[in-house]
């Protein structure tokens, strides 16, 4: 067996960096940026006004200017101003020329076509200059999961077309005699498959293109089958059949099938029978069939594998730390993913923290980590977790 850190090491050994496509600016959101992109223009493009006013060359108490025109968005005033006079302005419009700070409207008398300054004008020019937000060639960097501001962002920019990390395909492969679809009658010895439905919709949260192929039967046949059909695939996760039994046929028939094993067995708590290699051209997880194990394997290792494909830092999955709001006994051997709520008071471990038990994964919205051999931990100690929500 090997630490859960040896483990990701060699999955970001396995994992293999994904081309660069272009998309249309509003196909980018949630897509890792996987290319340098830069400003085209100037932001603003112009001196603009900051607020409702008059664009004046001076400002002096009881000071009287003639109005000899306006600027507004969209439509600017392109004559010079000069001193004695002033130009209607709205906010975002040019700033004319000569004209060298706005007096808001509240710190003016109007009067036909000539503007008395009042007694007291705010001391500030009210005016946004031009590249004020960013110049031509203002860089933002590759690397970064592209959000709405950042849509925003790249508009303004005038950037209609961004380069993206392809999203990796991900083939995901429930194995077991045992096993039917939701919706479909079980038999007398058969249950639902879970696990490839709740990793299908985390694919989807990180950016993936999950495809849930039919379940592979515990023979030779239905997993070659299964195997065909996952061709094309950046990312194979298996899921059951990875432990030594005399059914467990992913680990018994994948290599000779093709796969090329890196590891097996993790020492950790829940998921110890992971393993992982290449299948041709794709990489491999191999992950236990416990509901629960499955689940946190999948945040604990596929996830941190998908951010890695898609361009972002290898790292592992982030951990936040928090108090305990009861008490936790001494750990055993293997590193322990333990579910948990957080509460007001800190977070609460389940009672029980059986691999099996799906209703209680449903409800828990963090992973206490607890390090192999860890001593018993107090109510008011700070622990590490995984955020789930």
């Amino acid at each position: 067996m090997i630490s859960v850190a040896e483990a990701l090491d060699q999955l970001f050994a396995l994992a293999r960096p994904l081309e660069v496509e272009t998309v249309p600016l509003l196909q980018a959101h949630r897509r890792i940026l996987a290319q340098d992109v830069a400003a085209t223009r100037d932001q603003p493009p112009f001196d603009g006004s900051a607020m409702d006013g008059y664009a004046v060359t001076e400002v002096a108490p009881g000071l009287r200017l003639k109005v000899i025109g306006e600027s507004a968005a969209g439509h600017g005033f392109y004559h010079p101003v000069k001193s004695g006079e002033a130009v209607r302005i709205f906010t975002g419009a040019p700033v004319p020329e000569g004209a060298t700070a706005v007096v808001i409207q509240e710190d003016v008398t109007r009067d036909g076509d000539w503007i008395i300054i009042g007694d007291s004008p705010e001391d500030n020019t009210h005016i946004r200059p031009a590249g004020g937000d960013f110049k031509v060639g203002d860089t933002i960097c590759a690397g970064r999961v592209i959000g709405p501001n950042d849509i925003a962002l790249f508009a303004s920019m005038n950037i209609a077309d961004v380069p993206v990390t392809r999203r990796p395909v991900v083939a995901l492969i429930s194995t077991g005699d045992e096993l039917v679809m939701p919706g479909e009658p079980p038999g007398r010895d058969q249950i639902i498959a879970s696990n490839t439905l709740g990793l299908h919709a985390l694919m989807q949260d990180l950016g993936a293109e999950p495809r849930l192929l039919p379940i592979a039967r515990d023979n030779e046949a239905s997993l070659k089958t299964a195997f065909e059909l996952a061709q094309g695939s950046d990312l194979i996760i298996t899921i059951g059949g990875a432990s030594v039994g005399d059914h467990d046929v992913v680990a018994n028939l994948a290599p000779q099938l093709g796969f090329e094993q890196s590891f097996y067995k993790v020492a950790m708590r829940p998921g110890k029978p992971l393993m992982a290699g290449r299948f041709g051209d794709a990489m491999m997880i191999g992950l236990p069939g416990n509901p629960v194990s499955a689940m946190v394997c999948g945040h604990v290792f596929v996830a941190p594998v998908v951010r890695a494909m898609l361009g972002l830092k290898a790292q592992p999955a982030p951990r936040r730390t928090a108090l305990l709001a009861q008490a936790l006994p001494q750990n055993g051997p293997r590193e322990h993913y333990m579910r948990a709520r957080l509460t007001d008071a800190g977070l609460v471990a389940f009672g029980s923290q059986d691999s099996s038990l799906l209703s209680i994964m449903g409800q828990a919205d963090a992973l206490i980590v607890r390090a192999p051999k860890d001593g018993p931990r107090a109510a008011g100690e700070t622990v590490d977790y995984l955020p789930l929500r």
